[in-house]
């Protein structure tokens, strides 16, 4: 791809998202649209998605940054329901799709048909947690659709090259692709072990925040490119690796703390738009490699994959959630009894995202003996057609199917209750190490500092207790709302004055640099973003 369509391609795509946020659609079915739109204006180039850059260079970023953000103690609380869809329903499905499509498509060889089960299988959370965000699903719905996403698409891509060696003629068996379903997985959970706590150690002892980020951009790229190297899953030490990171990220310095988020949330926002408008520029090529004969054909055959994927969705989602309780007493004790709304949801939010297309388009153009591969362009397009009819169709009707079955939300009372709960143990704790220090005349300071410190510490007390208490009944706002609005403004007349006297040459460049960083510092900590 040259430079000039990548630079429109990624302008493009993130002014579309960010139209997305002012709209009540959310941003992957936009950008999904407007790639499709854009794909029928004259002149526009194909934008042929290559599996070797979206794989090795844009799908481990994107899982690091959803391992970082993901809670190691929730997904283990959610293990069993998380493996049952990241393995058992990828595994399930690319059979039960695949068979389906041996008896559906006339000529289509059994291997090849497994080859399209195992491309549509791995579902994409990306776009089902974007909505689940929006919406206010319950977390442990959240949480599930989220663990499902990091580990499914290694074992799709497993499934994939199994099914794909036996149809070019490289010759595979069920015992063999176990054992490279095992090979991988575990070789990936290696190396994701072995890199985590060195890359740890060295996050934690780099001094400069600039250094510490740097290393933060290449971990993705050196877990998935290590485990490649030794044939283990890319996407799983990925996963480890992030896992651990996340988990631990509360001994990295404030200031790579700070950078980093901003650095990722910029890098994510940036790939996850990319990608989805990828997804819509794919119809002419998709259609290129189709040919006009074989349209009316195609699309019956689109339709029927379509409806496999959706229904086998369900097939499996049902029994994983109710067998186990009714197998198991220790299950029954110790988990809630799950109505029929959670699973529902569950099953409805498998969107197939650009994983599955990227795995279609790494097809080979000829097997064993130098032969066509086997309707390698109806793949294309049935892989093309499902990723496209579930982002649209269960993308649109996700959000108000919700609302529907009204599935209780967030409980956000109990949540700021718990966090007043937190703060105000911490507090305790940080109040009586202050004393402990003034103690000592080593730290002895003037009177108006002392109170300064005992201020910012029982205004941190008292604000989270301020949200659930009343709101002002003009502007809506809490007191600690109104406080941090003030205090922007307070510090945005400061910075209009240092800007002012570095026009009139009182101060120099470097000291206003200096001074509106002491400024965005404070401005930072009145800041709270509630998401």
């Amino acid at each position: 791809m040259h430079f000039l369509p990548l630079l429109l391609l990624i302008a493009g795509s993130a002014t579309v998202a960010g139209a997305a946020r002012r709209t009540p659609v959310p941003a992957p079915l936009l950008l999904v649209a407007a790639g499709l739109a854009v794909s029928y204006v004259p002149g526009v180039p194909n934008y042929e998605l290559d599996p070797e850059i979206v794989l090795p260079l844009v799908l481990p970023p994107l899982l690091y940054t959803a391992a970082t953000e993901s809670s190691y103690l929730d997904l283990r609380a959610q293990l069993r329901p998380v493996a049952l869809l990241s393995v058992g329903y990828v595994l399930f499905a690319t059979l039960a799709v695949g068979w389906a499509a041996y008896l559906i498509v006339p000529g289509l060889p059994l291997t090849a048909a497994l080859v399209l089960g195992a491309v549509v299988a791995p579902p994409d959370a990306v776009a089902a947690t974007a909505v689940a965000r929006r919406v206010g699903l319950p977390s442990r719905i959240t949480t599930i659709l989220q663990g499902e996403s990091l580990v499914n698409d290694a074992t799709a891509i497993t499934a994939y090259r199994v099914a794909l060696a036996a149809t070019i003629g490289e010759g595979a068996s069920w015992a063999g692709g176990i054992v490279e379903f095992l090979v991988a997985a575990v070789g990936g959970v290696a190396v994701g072990l072995l890199l985590m706590m060195p890359i740890h150690w060295l996050r934690t002892h780099l001094k400069e925040a600039l250094l510490q980020n740097t290393l933060s951009l290449l971990i993705p790229f050196v877990a998935y490119g290590l485990a490649e190297w030794v044939h283990a899953s890319g996407v799983l030490a990925v996963v480890v690796v992030g896992l651990y990171l996340g988990y631990r990220n509360w001994q990295v310095d404030f200031a790579t703390r700070l950078q980093e988020e901003a650095v990722w949330k910029m890098v994510a926002f940036l790939l996850e738009s990319a990608v989805f408008a990828l997804i819509g520029l794919q119809l002419p090529v998709v259609l290129e490699g189709l040919g006009e004969n074989e349209g009316l054909r195609a699309t019956w055959y689109a339709v029927a994959v379509f409806l496999i994927v959706v229904v086998t969705r369900f097939v499996w989602v049902y029994p994983a959630t109710f067998l186990p309780r009714m197998l198991s007493a220790r299950i029954r004790a110790r988990e809630e009894n799950p109505t029929w709304k959670g699973p529902f949801i569950i099953a409805w939010a498998g969107m197939r995202g650009v994983v599955s297309l990227a795995i279609a388009f790494s097809i080979p153009l000829t097997v064993h003996g130098g032969e066509d591969f086997p309707e390698r362009n109806l793949i294309l397009f049935l892989t093309f057609t499902t990723v496209i009819g579930t982002l649209v169709i269960q993308g649109l009707t996700l959000p108000p199917l919700i609302r529907v079955l009204r599935l209780p939300g967030r409980d956000v009372q109990a949540e700021t209750l718990a966090e007043a709960n937190a703060q105000a143990q911490a507090s305790r704790i940080a109040e009586a190490r202050l004393d402990e220090l003034l103690a000592d005349e080593h730290n002895a300071l003037p009177p108006p500092l002392v109170d300064r410190l005992r201020t910012v510490l029982e205004r941190r007390r008292n604000a989270v207790w301020e949200r659930l208490g009343a709101v002002n009944p003009v502007t809506g706002e809490t007191s600690d709302d109104t406080y941090s609005r003030l205090s922007r403004e307070m510090i945005g007349a400061e910075r209009e004055v240092f800007v002012t006297l570095r026009d009139g040459r009182y101060i120099d460049d470097e000291m206003l640099r200096t001074l509106l960083r002491r400024l965005d510092l404070e401005e930072a900590a009145a800041y709270r973003e509630v998401s």
